[in-house]
């Protein structure tokens, strides 16, 4: 008998913590069971070779929306193939409205509803010793009897919620998760009732206890894995085992893995930040749901937020310099139209987080606000991941323009790669939203969206657009500004074709070059040194040109920028002269 645990996962650096849990479970019957993960980026041809050569007799799914319409598709042909073998799925994309997913996929066996380890369990005893019948395991929905879309469903009681020092810890070996992010829970359950979250429906919070969690914690510790990430929703919700965990890395530092938390920020208190202020830089980073600033939307959703609070904490944070900061967005939410949204960004970016996710709402079945949906003329898509189209207070020509503001933000802004050029753009609009927004407006314009381009390339489109959409821009500074941010970020293979000729500054080069060291040397006759820095407001031009040197092997643990620094006095183009 062999039962195979398969997940698809979005990316090949995801592992899928789901069906490890599961594994771990019922590793008494080890012997039967196998995991095969794969990604919706793999063809379905592909997929279904490699099952089909498993030919296993039971076959489980992990569905999520980002793979659930490749699972139907891939279990419909798998079901002509192995028409014998029973499919089930479980996770919380199948958790709700079971009936009607089981009268659209005829294909089907049954579905595990909720936390899925006492389901499957019970599910690998009834098929490999046939020791329990499927009537007598708890949280499943399956067929009286055959595949008919009419054969009558049985639905078993819910599963009690499992203590979590009862879950076995998922990972025996790494050997299948090199270069692959490591996920991790020490809790499951929210305080919180965030109206468009499925954490919300569990109303309590369970946590592991400390000492098997230190004991997990050094696993990964002591193998190195370059990222753990806790799927835990409102890490920090407890204060005495966020500490905890806090305290033993800190103590326990590997010098290597950097471990990412979901908080809430305005939760934490002055023990905290002390604390994670004095962490190796890089050692923690930090998910910040903000969501939104307007405080109706916030009260609609049910998601309580001292916002004051949060945007001090998070400025508390960048101030440490040693932990990376990623702030969420979610537009489309009740209450919150074009103009509050432009609001919400624009605050949100000023708090400067290392990356600012942007995301638009996803209506989830199950949800509060799924259920709540006419109520809000909330419009979305019918297919997975069932993204809004529109709500009462947000038209779908106002969230195409939120989409271009997306994108541009993800080139030009969370790439970290146009650090310099986007800090002398603020100065020049009204709002940051307004920057992406103008700027997706030209690529639409220019139809040159949905194409793909270089780096260099995305930064001559940009200096097109400031050369023709705005009289007031100084193209050799931003000229310049693209320069220092292009080698900011790496060695260029490709010069930029606007930067000074080599030869012109080859010999002030020559005089301060290290012998085999990883660096790149630029000249430029804007102190962008001092503009970093914060000793100016702009950029002050200069007489002559300085020369800076970028250096590869000395980057910031958080951004991955060089290390910059003036390398010699101001000289003449071409000429040698210097003055210090």
């Amino acid at each position: 008998m062999k039962i195979l645990l398969t997940a698809i996962n979005a990316k090949y650096i995801h592992s899928n913590l789901a069906v490890y849990s599961l594994y771990a479970y019922a590793k008494r019957l080890c012997q039967h069971l196998a995991v095969a993960e794969y990604t919706i980026n793999h063809s379905l041809d592909f997929v279904m070779q490699e099952i089909f050569r498993q030919r296993p007799d039971v076959l489980c799914f992990s569905c999520y929306i980002w793979n659930i319409t490749f699972v139907e598709e891939l279990s419909r042909e798998l079901h002509k193939l192995l028409p014998g073998m029973p499919i089930w799925v479980g996770g919380p994309e199948v958790s709700y409205e079971c009936d009607a997913f089981l009268q659209r996929n005829p294909q089907i066996t049954g579905i595990l509803r909720g936390e899925g380890e006492q389901s499957f369990y019970g599910l690998c005893c009834h098929y490999a010793e046939g020791s329990v019948e499927l009537s007598g395991i708890p949280g499943l929905v399956y067929r009286q009897e055959g595949l008919s879309a009419a054969a009558e469903l049985v639905q078993t009681p819910d599963a009690e919620p499992l203590p979590m020092d009862s879950l076995p810890f998922c990972y025996e070996d790494l050997a299948g998760l090199k270069n692959r992010i490591v996920y991790y829970e020490t809790s499951r359950g929210c305080p919180f009732r965030c109206s468009y979250c499925l954490s919300s429906l569990e109303k309590s919070l369970r946590l592991r206890s400390m000492s098997l969690v230190e004991r997990e914690l050094q696993f990964f510790l002591d193998h190195r894995v370059p990222q753990v990430k806790l799927v835990d929703r409102t890490f920090n919700c407890s204060h005495a085992h966020a500490m905890a965990i806090w305290q033993y890395l800190a103590d326990h530092d590997n010098g290597v893995t950097n471990f990412h938390f979901e908080i809430s920020a305005d939760l934490l208190n002055e023990e905290e930040l002390g604390l994670l202020g004095q962490m190796r830089p890089g050692l923690v980073q930090l998910e910040i749901g903000v969501q939104s600033t307007n405080p109706d939307t916030l009260a609609e959703i049910r998601r309580t937020t001292d916002l004051c609070r949060l945007e001090e904490n998070a400025a508390r944070i960048r101030s440490f310099g040693n932990i990376h900061q990623h702030l969420d967005l979610i537009a489309g939410l009740p209450m919150e139209g074009y103009d509050s949204f432009r609001v919400s960004f624009d605050q949100v970016y000023g708090m400067h987080p290392q990356q600012l996710q942007l995301g638009f709402l996803k209506v989830l079945k199950g949800s509060w606000l799924y259920e709540n949906r006419e109520r809000y003329g909330i419009l979305f898509r019918h297919r997975p991941p069932y993204e809004v189209l529109a709500t009462r207070w947000l038209s779908y020509e106002e969230l195409l323009r939120i989409k271009l503001v997306e994108e541009m933000l993800e080139v030009y802004g969370n790439s970290g790669q146009y650090e310099v050029t986007l800090k002398l753009l603020e100065q020049e609009f009204e709002s940051p939203f307004d920057i992406f927004l103008k700027v997706g407006y030209y690529y639409q314009e220019k139809g040159l969206l949905w194409k793909q381009h270089s780096r260099l390339g995305r930064c001559e489109i940009l200096l097109r657009f400031l050369e023709q959409e705005c009289s007031w821009a100084d193209l050799s500074l931003y000229q310049e500004a693209l320069t220092f941010d292009l080698y900011y970020r790496e060695n260029m293979k490709s010069r930029p074709p606007w930067a000074p000729d080599p030869a012109l500054w080859r010999a002030q080069a020559r005089s301060v070059q290290r012998k085999g060291e990883n660096a790149h040397l630029e000249p430029f006759s804007y102190d962008f040194f001092g503009f970093l820095q914060g000793q100016s407001a702009r950029p002050k031009k200069q007489e002559g040109w300085q020369l800076y040197r970028f250096s590869y092997e000395e980057r910031d643990p958080l951004t991955r920028q060089a290390r910059v620094e003036p390398v010699m006095g101001q000289f003449t183009e071409g000429r040698g002269e210097t003055s210090c």
